[in-house]
C-alpha cells in the first residue's frame, strides 16, 4: 500500500511539472505569429490556434481564470507589492501576478501530495502522517517566493557587475562624438544582459514619446540598484543644469569603478571569517582525530590491562 501511495504521488508530481513547466513558458502572442508569417500563405486564426502547444490551448486559459480569481481576493497593496517583485526579478517567464498565485497553489498541492507519500512510505504514525502533507504544502507554498527572491538578487548582483564596463562603453561612445542615445543603443548592441534589457525599454518609451529624463527615472527606481540609480539621478541633473555629459559619464565611470575595488576589498576582508566555519567544522575534527587518534588508543589499551 505505501508503494501504490509513493507511486501515486509521484505520477501526480511530474504531471503537475509538466503543467508548470507549460506554464512557465512566455505565451505565443497571435499577432507576432501573423506578423512572423508575412510574405508567406496568411493563415486564418484557427490554425494558428491548433499550433500552438497544448499546454498554451488547453491549461495556459483555465490558469489564467484561477490566476485573475485569486488576484481579484488580494488588497491592492499585496497586488501592488507582488507585481513590484516580479518587475525587480525581470518578470521571468512573462509571469504575472495571476500567474505566479496559481503556480505557488501548483507548488502546494505537489509538496503536499510528495510529503503524503513519503510520511506513507516511512511507516510514520497516524499524526506524524497527517502532519507530513501540512509541513509540505506549507514548503511548496514558499518555494516559489524563495526562488522569486533569489532571482531579485542575482538579477540586481548582474545590473551592478554589468555597470562599470556600459559606463565605460558610454563614455567612450559620447567622447567619440555620439549622443546619449546612440550611446545607450550600442551598449545594448555589445552586451546581452539585464542592464541591456533595461536600456533597450528606455530607447523603445523615448521612441514611443517619453521624456528620456522620465524613462531614466523610472528605470533607476524600479531596479532598486543604488548604484544604477546614482547614474540615473546624475544624468538627468546634467541634462537639467546643462553640463556636459561627457565629464558627467567619466566622473561616474570612475565612481563606479571605485566602488567595485571597495567591494572586492570588502569580499577580501570577510573571506577569512567565511573559512573559519568549514575548517572547524569539517578540517579541525579530522585533524584531531589524525594526531589524537593514535595516543587515545594507546591509553585505553593501558587503562584495559593489554
Amino acid at each position: 500500500m505505501s508503494a501504490i501511495s509513493l507511486l501515486l504521488a509521484l505520477c501526480v508530481a511530474f504531471g503537475v511539472i509538466l503543467i508548470f513547466q507549460g506554464l512557465s513558458r512566455p505565451q505565443v502572442d497571435l499577432l507576432e505569429t501573423r506578423l512572423a508569417q508575412f510574405g508567406d500563405r496568411e493563415l486564418t486564426l484557427d490554425e494558428m490556434e491548433m499550433s500552438l502547444p497544448l499546454v498554451d490551448r488547453l491549461f495556459r486559459p483555465f490558469f489564467d481564470r484561477i490566476g485573475n480569481a485569486l488576484t481579484s481576493r488580494l488588497k491592492a497593496g499585496q497586488r501592488e507589492a507582488l507585481q513590484e517583485k516580479l518587475n525587480l526579478a525581470g518578470r521571468p517567464y512573462g509571469l504575472t501576478v495571476g500567474t505566479f498565485l496559481t503556480l505557488q497553489i501548483i507548488s502546494l498541492v505537489v509538496f503536499a501530495v510528495v510529503g503524503y507519500g513519503v510520511g506513507n512510505v516511512m511507516g510514520l504514525t497516524s499524526t506524524t502522517l497527517l502532519l507530513s502533507p501540512i509541513v509540505g504544502g506549507v514548503l511548496g507554498f514558499l518555494v516559489p517566493q524563495s526562488t522569486l527572491s533569489r532571482k531579485i538578487r542575482m538579477r540586481q548582483k548582474e545590473i551592478l557587475l554589468a555597470l562599470p564596463n556600459a559606463l565605460d562603453l558610454l563614455t567612450i561612445s559620447v567622447e567619440a562624438g555620439l549622443g546619449f542615445d546612440a550611446a545607450m543603443a550600442r551598449v545594448t548592441e555589445k552586451y546581452h544582459n539585464a542592464l541591456a534589457l533595461e536600456f533597450t525599454r528606455v530607447l523603445n518609451e523615448v521612441r514611443l514619446g517619453r521624456p528620456r529624463s522620465e524613462a531614466l527615472d523610472d528605470m533607476g527606481k524600479r531596479n532598486k540598484v543604488d548604484e544604477l540609480n546614482t547614474f540615473v539621478q546624475a544624468i538627468i541633473q546634467s541634462e537639467q543644469l546643462g553640463v556636459g555629459i561627457a565629464n558627467v559619464l567619466r566622473i561616474q565611470s570612475e565612481e563606479m569603478r571605485r566602488r567595485r575595488r571597495q567591494r572586492a576589498e570588502e569580499q577580501g576582508q570577510k573571506a577569512p571569517l567565511k573559512m573559519l566555519f568549514p575548517m572547524v567544522g569539517c578540517i579541525f575534527p579530522t585533524l584531531f582525530i589524525v594526531l589524537l587518534g593514535p595516543a587515545v588508543i594507546k591509553v585505553f589499551d593501558q587503562f584495559s590491562g593489554k
